[in-house]
């Protein structure tokens, strides 16, 4: 079964309470903090804290009352982190090493960027600036190609 953003938050709120117990050192700490995050199953939240107390640890001679559902705390909603997409950093990169390179990387700029927009658009991820800096950049050492061949073949049509 598909886990809701408050099934994250619990398993979450156990390995927090691991961690501050001393049960997980601080990079498993991170490293299940991530994968509980990117967690798509209630199997998968399972498997990273089925190793730890899922609760308070039950006392021989202390039974507490259950709380009124009316004074339970409500779970704390993270939203999930929002990525840059690769595909507008590699058309960024192409952008800006095309001068470098006179001008090789313009064309995979451009269509690095005209790939990124449209994976943003379907995702939501970060990156758009990027893409179209990409897409500028790439379209203008075209243009520059262009226009040489242009002036190149005039003049050896002129003379």
């Amino acid at each position: 079964m598909r886990a809701s953003h408050a099934d994250r938050e619990r398993a979450v709120d156990v390995l927090k309470a691991g961690f501050a117990e001393g049960r997980l050192g601080q990079t498993e700490y991170e490293q299940r903090i991530t994968r509980a995050y990117q967690a798509q199953t209630h199997s998968e939240l399972q498997m990273l804290v089925a190793d730890l107390p899922q609760g308070p640890v039950p006392q021989a001679d202390f039974h507490p009352r259950p709380l009124p559902a009316t004074f339970m705390p409500m779970p704390m909603q993270m939203p999930m982190p929002v990525h840059t997409n690769s595909s507008a950093t590699g058309a960024l990169v192409c952008g800006i090493m095309a001068p470098m390179t006179w001008g090789l990387t313009a064309i995979p700029a451009v269509i690095l960027g005209h790939k990124a927009r449209a994976e943003i658009r379907r995702t939501g991820e970060r990156g758009d600036g990027q893409a179209i800096a990409g897409l500028v950049i790439g379209w203008l050492g075209i243009g520059a190609w262009a226009m040489f061949f242009l002036v190149f073949v005039l003049l050896a049509a002129v003379s």
